[in-house]
């Protein structure tokens, strides 16, 4: 009879520190976990109860396929894994792509290690616009061109811009002309939503037993994105 496997939430941050102690990786299930039980040495990245597959309050319907979504200048900086404990991030990625069958929700495309690609957790957003709050209410696993794309404005600073339009083009099926109306429309919602600070409510995460750490204020956002990176423009 298999030995049932003593799993460890082990951050990417803390890994060396967590094979020094013992831990080992296990490839296929992408995860660390001791050798034995009632291993001291490990006992700070004792595994937590796992995430449930859907959060409090969460829309997997909301915001499905590959679109230019880009961030509030004054939301910048406050992506989910910026507020949540480095252990509790280690658990949510792992239920996001679990759920996914380890596949992009946008594309279908696995992690390639060769290619440089990875499976990544992205936040969708709504936005009540009367009440200035910005509410988390579903995340996504997106390969890393795919989010490349969805964050237009990062791929700009960047400078593969180029790429990620084709790769707009290529899994949507929009000509040039059509995607580039696309990217410009995104900027305009863009455009109007940066003239206001937005308040976050990460309810879905909080109501799932994630710890959070505190995020910044809505103004201080805002003068981290100035300082940080250049304006984000549209496609000439």
């Amino acid at each position: 009879m298999p030995v049932e496997r003593v799993w460890l939430d082990v951050p990417y941050a803390e890994k060396d520190a967590a094979k020094r102690g013992g831990a080992r990786w296990d490839p296929a299930a992408k995860r660390w976990f001791a050798p034995r039980a009632g291993m001291a040495e490990l006992a700070r990245w004792a595994a937590a109860a796992a995430v449930p597959d859907l959060l409090p309050g969460e829309d997997r319907a909301l915001g499905s396929g590959l679109f230019v979504d880009l961030v509030p200048r004054t939301c910048w900086f406050t992506n989910v894994r910026s507020c949540v404990a480095q252990a509790d991030w280690e658990r949510l990625r792992r239920m996001i792509t679990g759920r996914a069958g380890q596949r992009c929700e946008a594309c279908g495309a696995g992690e390639d290690r060769a290619a440089r690609r990875w499976l990544e957790a992205h936040e969708r957003w709504t936005y009540d616009t009367t009440a200035r709050v910005q509410t988390l209410r579903r995340l996504i696993c997106l390969c890393t061109d795919c989010h490349t794309v969805t964050h237009f404005g990062l791929a700009q600073v960047r400078g593969i811009e180029d790429q990620a339009f084709a790769h707009l083009m290529k899994v949507t099926g929009m000509s040039g002309p059509q995607a580039r109306e696309h990217v410009r429309a995104a900027f305009d919602v863009w455009q109007d939503r940066s003239r206001y600070d937005w308040e976050l409510d990460l309810g879905i995460l909080t109501g799932a037993g994630i710890t959070l750490a505190p995020p910044p204020g809505a103004g201080d956002r805002a003068r981290v994105a100035d300082d940080t990176l250049p304006r984000q423009r549209p496609l000439p």
